[in-house]
């Protein structure tokens, strides 16, 4: 569901030793354990039913995910990709994000089925066909046709000049309101929904989430510089960090008394889609924060953390396991759906995020053994 972070990763000068840049499978690995903590609980039992405490701080901390993944898509694009727009190979790797948003797009139709195996068939067709929109799997939507269509705007990205760059993101805000309030989008609120989002869909605008993946890309062209200088690549954390502050204590300021409220009211997607002012602030300003920790702690805090970062390292794969558990085995093989309590459908989840990690990095050491045993002089050597 997202760009993969690059095997190496040059700072400095060509000679300078090279080292992969794990803050990002962590941050990304973060976001996909808040997802499922999030998605393990809410799909099996209605938000309304959750404790005080599940509610806050429990379910509103989960919302930090989504808009960590958006600046992180960024992030990784900009570590991966953007360096080598004006390499000759560069169409082969755009041509390698085209196909990964069409795997994308696979995935996502395929978990469509699959959240909504127990609706009607012609429920299922209309969202198949964007009639409609599923809630759990509806991110991979996003991603499937931003990848379709981002790669072709990452060489423009890159010979920008960097005051633009920085500036990026308050118009695609502006021209995502503007569009929200003024334009009709030719009586189709499906379309509006994929462009800037629409009340009645919970869907996830590519205009509308476009300025984080903008921010991402800003934060990964410093990272990829700086992240092999301890005291810059603190003093980006330390920025992010303060700018998080800033969104937070605003949202504190914004809600006042009613902070209670208004988390219990975030926590129930209120905001969300198309996205309020009081929800991008909490759900950014955590989001910024569990980067700038990701980025301070660097690839010790990655190892410290592995099995979080292992789920980061393949996101579309933890997607297909947890979706998968929670549809097919929690709900429609053990019937767990509304028969459990907060407190186990909790532990349900948590266990769920170790399990992929443990299938993530079972996966992975299968492939790399396939292709260790493919290569080896003795393999080669067999008749046939």
């Amino acid at each position: 569901m997202t760009v993969d972070t690059p095997p190496r990763a040059v700072a400095g000068n060509a000679r300078a030793p090279r080292q992969r840049i794990d803050a990002i499978d962590l941050a990304r690995g973060l976001a996909v354990c808040l997802m499922i903590v999030a998605h393990g609980t809410n799909g099996l039992m209605p938000y309304i039913d959750f404790p005080d405490w599940g509610q806050v701080p429990v379910h509103a901390i989960t919302k930090f995910s989504s808009s960590l993944f958006f600046i992180v898509f960024g992030v990784a694009l900009a570590v991966a990709f953007v360096p080598k727009t004006a390499s000759p190979d560069w169409p082969q790797r755009r041509n390698r994000l085209l196909w990964r948003g069409l795997v994308v797009l696979f995935w996502y139709k395929v978990l469509t089925v699959v959240e909504l195996w127990d609706r009607s068939r012609d429920e299922i067709v209309d969202t198949l066909l964007y009639r409609n929109f599923p809630s759990f799997v509806e991110i991979l939507g996003f991603y499937a046709i931003a990848l379709l269509w981002i790669p072709w705007l990452l060489p423009l990205w890159a010979k920008t000049p960097a005051w633009l760059r920085w500036l990026s993101p308050l118009p695609i805000i502006w021209l995502s309101w503007w569009l929200l309030n003024h334009a009709g989008f030719g009586g189709v609120p499906q379309v509006q929904a994929l462009f800037v989002e629409h009340g009645n869909y919970y869907t996830w605008g590519q205009l509308s989430r476009l300025p984080l993946v903008l921010i991402g890309l800003l934060v990964g062209g410093l990272l990829l510089r700086w992240h092999e200088d301890r005291t810059r690549r603190l003093l980006l954390a330390g920025g992010i960090a303060l700018a998080a502050l800033a969104l937070l204590a605003w949202f504190a300021i914004r809600a006042g008394d009613g902070m209670q409220a208004a988390l219990v009211a975030i926590g129930r997607n209120d905001g969300k889609h198309p996205p309020g002012l009081l929800f991008s602030l909490f759900s950014v300003g955590g989001a910024l924060a569990l980067l700038a920790l990701c980025i301070a702690g660097g690839n010790l805090l990655a190892r410290l953390l592995r099995p979080i970062a292992v789920v980061g390292s393949d996101a579309l794969m933890a997607f297909i396991v947890h979706i998968s558990v929670i549809f097919v085995l929690f709900r429609n093989t053990f019937g767990w759906y509304q028969a459990v309590s907060y407190e186990r459908a909790l532990a349900l989840s948590l266990i769920l995020v170790a399990a992929t990690a443990l299938w993530i990095w079972l996966w992975g050491a299968a492939m790399r053994a396939l292709r260790t045993s493919s290569r080896s002089p003795t393999a080669a050597a067999r008749p046939g």
